[in-house]
Parts: structure tokens; sequence; C-alpha cells
């Protein structure tokens, strides 16, 4: 349970990179923002050691002591994900290398293979000095470990070598590797470990999978001994946390949040008409979500690290991106997204970064403050968005999401389908390169959207929070679960352990309606394709099956049933699984000339639960139609296609209930249930919402 009072509000403050001193000015800003927290020092390796063994840790106090003096807290970062030149210098050995086997020249970041001894010891002597300095200091409440850990896959001479020591204590014996992988094919069975190819030329998933899982726990050996170090010297109410960014290639979240006494990630979304329902416009910019959906998933997926409310450590400031790519946010946008990190469980929201930089490489992320240090629009926002959250207090602290279903989470299977992916936007001459990172998360999105837009709300929950992949053991009971979230939905979960398709097994006979979306239950915990019918060891619970599977060139239209009516529009997208009937019933078809022998979606009673598997990946309307199968009819915003819901129960048992408008054109709402506004003491049952608007409200018991 939460010990916070009030949201932690504030910024990413960085005083030494200031080209004149503004200590004053800033910190009667922040506090007049209503801002309570600070977070420092993270970038500025060379700041704290300017040379080898010479240290000036001095340059932090009067912004510790400032902060004090306004009631603002701390959280102070490790500053080991970019190292100083000296260091570059005096060790190039140090530097990491790409798949080509080139070294990361200086000038960027994180040019460094994290695993190196030479590296750890300089990483461990800085910290070791930052942490004895300030661990005592009144403002300090928390330590930030790295930064956005897992950029990079290591390719280093050194992360190899450990590679080939993480698979000889694994397999025990090139002879094992070399069956259980299936290196007979192609000719790459092993006579001795130093036979092993390296991973820039490699083509196997086997080889893949596991030289991802090695990279994950590079990654996580890096946050356990630094975590390890802090905790040696600093106070026991002071917290660890780590700015997660979802998705980096070298990280399983979920591992890594097992380092962590509270969860942290970066969002960073489009804004402007990226923002808007319905039809949210693309901007082209992959690398950060676009559409109120994906804000409201990015959300899930980080209260979902540990099923605890998380932090939100860095988020959008100004405009987003780089010199040609500006959209700052309508009037209300940025209050719109920080309550919804705060309904799907955020305690903590902090801009990156206060003051926008007057160089490097971000000089065009924007931040609260612009290049000229005075005060503006955003800066306004997002004061009057800090006092509605002072004033809020406890009450919107300790949140547990309401949810509708759970839908799985599979990092090994976003690994597994970004080696072997079910569709690629990339074409390649040989089709034995196509990789595709982002098809999971597509494919679950597509999912997932449907749920929001038809405002059911989900729990995102990691398969491997449910089993122990590696040896089976159970983490969840089934049963249990299936009585508190009777609906789970498995899509795209490709790696599936046999200790996970047990559990599903045992989920549906305690009576669990189980959904299985394509590509789910393929391939064993080695990424072969599992002997079984597909979907594997389900098909008696499924009542159905299949052996075929296509991708779709287009969009099939979908034609419903009595039992599963359509919405308009419906439409099977980029795949479709060969369904066979075996018991089951047919849910929903189509009239293409070819796929309409296939059912695409069915459903079948198994003991005390059900299955239901659907075929193909949805577009919008017809994954809203699953839904509305599924579940009891939404109340809450049905017929208002701009406005979203989204509730929650705080540590109170007071369920809070958030409405948005992701729109210009004002919308009114007649509620299913009284409410009373948040701050307020009469009840109302209709909610105004104007443009680009939130309102939350506290249901009346």
């Amino acid at each position: 349970m939460s010990n916070q009072k009030h949201i932690l509000f504030g910024a990413a403050y960085y005083h030494e990179y200031q080209p004149t001193p503004r200590l004053d000015e800033d910190f009667k800003m922040l506090h007049a923002a209503h801002m309570n927290v600070i977070r420092v020092g993270e970038g500025s390796w060379s700041h704290w050691e300017p040379e080898d063994g010479e240290f000036s840790l001095d340059w932090l106090q009067p912004v510790l002591d400032k902060a004090q003096a306004n009631g603002i807290a701390v959280i102070i970062g490790m500053p080991t994900f970019a190292i100083p030149q000296w260091l570059v210098r005096k060790y190039p050995e140090v530097a990491l290398h790409d798949e080509a086997g080139n070294a990361h020249n200086f000038g960027s970041r994180e040019e460094h293979s994290l695993s190196h001894p030479v590296f750890q010891f300089y990483a461990r002597r800085v910290i070791k000095k930052i942490v004895e300095r300030y661990a005592t200091h009144p403002a300090v409440i928390g330590w930030q470990l790295h930064n956005e850990p897992g950029l990079f896959i290591n390719y280093s001479h050194d992360a190899f070598e450990g590679f080939k020591d993480y698979l000889r204590h694994k397999y025990q014996t090139v002879e094992k590797l070399n069956q259980e992988w299936g290196l007979v094919y192609w000719s790459h069975e092993l006579s001795t470990w130093d036979d092993l190819w390296k991973p820039e030329g490699n083509a196997q998933p086997q080889y893949d999978i596991e030289w991802r899982r090695y990279q994950a726990s590079l990654t996580d050996n890096l946050l356990h001994w630094q975590r390890q170090l802090i905790k040696s010297i600093a106070p026991n109410n002071q917290f660890i946390t780590v700015n997660l960014a979802l998705g980096r290639d070298a990280l399983d979240e979920e591992l890594s949040g097992k380092q962590l006494d509270v969860a942290a990630t970066d969002l960073y979304y489009h804004m402007q008409n990226g923002m808007r329902l319905p039809n949210p416009e693309v901007p082209g910019k992959p690398w950060f979500t676009t559409g109120p959906s994906q804000i409201a998933l990015q959300a899930d997926r980080s209260y979902a690290v540990k099923q605890q409310p998380y932090y939100v450590a860095e988020t959008d400031g100004g405009p987003i991106g780089g010199a040609g790519d500006n959209y700052p946010g309508f009037h209300g946008q940025w209050r719109q997204s920080a309550w919804q990190f705060i309904a799907r469980g955020a305690e903590m929201i902090e801009y990156w970064q206060w003051q926008q930089l007057h160089f490097g490489t971000e000089t065009y992320w924007g931040s609260v403050i612009p290049h000229d240090r005075k005060p503006g629009r955003v800066y306004h926002e997002l004061a009057a968005l800090g006092k509605e959250l002072e004033t809020a207090g406890a009450t919107v602290t300790d949140l547990k999401p309401d949810a509708d279903v759970a839908i799985l989470y599979s990092v090994e299977s976003r690994w597994g389908m970004s080696f072997e992916p079910y569709t690629s936007e990339h074409a390649t001459s040989d089709p034995h390169k196509v990789r595709n990172p982002e098809a999971f998360d597509h494919m679950l999105s597509a999912f997932y959207e449907g749920a929001f837009i038809s405002g059911r709300q989900v729990n995102l929950v990691h398969d491997s929070q449910l089993v122990n992949l590696a040896d089976g053991t159970v983490l969840q009971d089934p049963a249990k679960f299936a009585a508190k979230t009777p609906i789970l939905l498995a899509v795209g979960v490709y790696i599936s352990s046999n200790g996970l398709l047990d559990w599903l097994q045992q989920y549906v006979a305690a009576g669990g309606h189980l959904v299985l979306g394509p590509r789910s239950t393929y391939a064993d915990s080695l990424a072969r394709a599992r002997m079984e019918t597909k979907p594997a060891k389900l098909v008696a619970e499924a009542g159905a099956s299949y052996q075929e599977f296509s991708n779709l060139q287009g969009t099939v239209p979908v034609i419903g049933t009595a039992a599963m009516p359509m919405r308009e529009g419906s439409a099977a997208t980029e795949w479709i699984d060969c369904l066979e009937e075996q018991g089951a019933h047919t849910l929903a078809t189509s009239d293409d000339p070819h796929f309409n022998q296939f059912p695409l979606i069915t459903t079948n009673q198994s003991g005390k639960g059900q299955v239901t598997m659907v075929g193909t990946v949805p577009n919008q309307e017809l994954a809203a139609s699953i839904y509305d199968y599924l579940l009891p009819k939404e109340k809450w915003v049905t017929g208002h296609e701009t406005v979203t819901h989204s509730s929650a129960v705080n540590g109170d048992g007071e369920r809070l209930h958030f409405l948005f408008n992701w729109n210009w054109k004002p919308v009114s709402v007649d509620l299913p249930v009284a409410c009373t506004p948040l701050n307020a003491s009469e009840p109302i049952h209709k909610v105004d919402l104007g443009p680009w608007d939130v309102v939350v409200l506290k249901e009346n018991k």
C-alpha cells in the first residue's frame, strides 16, 4: 500500500546545464507551480569526476539546499549512462560494439559496454562517492539507477564471452546445445564452445532467444549491483527506482522491476491531433506513442511492471522532438495526459525537463521553461495542474485501477516475434532476415484499442508473473486468478513455456474465460515450433484447432452471428489462422471466396470455463465487437466517440471516475451513477466536457 499523501509533481532539474546561475529564480517558479519534486544529476559524470580520481561533489549542495528550503523533494540519478571522455581515452576497450563489430564512436550516449569490468569499477567508485556525500541530505527521498537501461544490444567482446559462459552453464555440453537448438540444420553443430558464431551473423531463432535473455540479464545485473551499493549506504527510507523506457532491446521490464522499490517509466507521446479521438493523426515518428489508447496502454504497462503504483519519470514538457518536429500541446492536453497516467496508477508526474537546453543534442526537446527562460503557456498550464493535484491530495494516491479484462504481456514473445514476425513493413530480398521489433506490441495494441474505445478497462499481467518461465513454478494460483479475473486474453503469446500452458489449462478448468489470439502457444521456450496441433495443449478446451495460417494482403470484412453481432466496418487484417471446428461454435466468419471456409472466431464451453479463439488481427471495430461479446453493455461512454472513461479505487476504498474528451467539440455525458466532482460537495448526474477536457469524479456510496 502506498504511503504517499499527494502526487509527486515536478521536473528533471539540471543546474549544471544552465549557462548562467538560476537557482533563486527557478525555485521561486517551481514553488509557484506547486511542484514538489525534482530529479537531478544523472547525465553529468564528467561534472562529478572531471579527472580520473578527482571528484567535484559540492556543486549539487546549493540545489539540494534550495529544494529543501522550498519544500521540494529530490531524486538523485546515477550518472552511469554517459561516461566521461577521460575514461574513453584511457580505456578504449570499454567501447560498446554494434552488430557489425564497429565500436560506438564517442559523442552520443551509452557508448560503453555496461558489463565491462573497467566500466563497472569506475561506475561503482563514482556512485559510492555521490551517495556517501548526499545520502543524509534531508531533501533526498530516492535514487535513480542508470538511465533508460537496455538501450543497446551489447555485441562487445566481453559480452560475447559472457554469453558463451551463460550457455555453458545452462546446457553443460555442446552436444546438449546442438540437440536443443537443432544445430544439425545448415551444419551449425558445435564441437567446442569456441565454435559458437558471433550474434551479428546469426539467423537461428534458438540462438536469438537465448541471446536476448542474456542481454536482459546484463541489464538486470547492472541494476542489481547499483541497487546493492546504494542500499549499503543510503537510509532505509530512501527508495530505489529507474526510469524504464519500455520496449528497449536489452530490457525485460518485469525482471528489472524486481530490482526497484518503485517502478518508473518515461512516457512520451504525440500531442496536438496525435491525441485526437476518433482517428488520431500519426505524424510518422514511431519512437513514441500516438493516440489516447496508447497513452493508456503505456500507463497500464507501467503499472504491470510490479502490479503496483508507479512513477512517470519523464514525459512531454514542451514539444518533444528535434528541430523540425515541434508539436506543442493544445490547451488542456498536458492535464489530460497527467490524469490518464494517474487514473492508471501513477503517483509521480515529472516533466523532461525544467529548462530547455541552449546547447547539445536535445536543444529542441521542449521543456517547461523555454529558451528565453521566462514562464510561458506550458508553465502556466502545468502550474494550474499542480495546484489541482495539490488540492486533491491523498484522494488520488494509492490507486488500484479497475479492469474488466486482463491481457497477457510477454516480453519473450516480443523478442520471439521480433525475430520471426507475423508481419513486417520492411520488405527484404532475403526472407531469412525479415525482422519486426514492433510485431508483438502491434498485435497487442490492436486488441487493447478495442477495449479502450469501447469503454472497457484492461489489466496487463506478465506471463512471468503467473508462472516462473524457467522452471514452471506457479506464482499465482489459477483458480484464485480466475475468480478475480474471469476473462484473460492471450494474443501473440508466441513463446509459451510448458508451465504457462499448464497454467492456462488450469485457469480454464477453474472457470476462467480464455481468449486466444493469433500466434499464441505456437512455439516453446526456445522458439521451436511446437509439435502439437495448435493451439498447443489447448485443442480440447478450445474445441477448435488449426494447421494452416495465412497473411492477408488487405482487409477482409467480417460477418457476425446472432451470438456476436458486429460493429459496422468490422474487418480482419494482416493474418488469419485457418480454424477448424471440433465442437466449438462459430461466432464470426467472412465472405472471402477462400477464407470463408474457416471461421474467424469460435467459442467453446470447457468444464467450468470457456475458450474463445480469435483467428485474426482485428481492426478497431472488430476488436470492439469482441469486447461487446465478452462483457456486459458498457454504460459510461456509449454513443460518445470522443470520450473515454477510466476508474480506480483509492487507498480509502473510494471509487474515482475519470472522463476525458479527446477533441475540440464540447460534449455532455449523462452519468450512470451519482457522482461528486473532486473537491466539490454536491452530487451531479451529468458532466459537461469542454475541448480537451477531463473531469475527475468520486462515486457516491
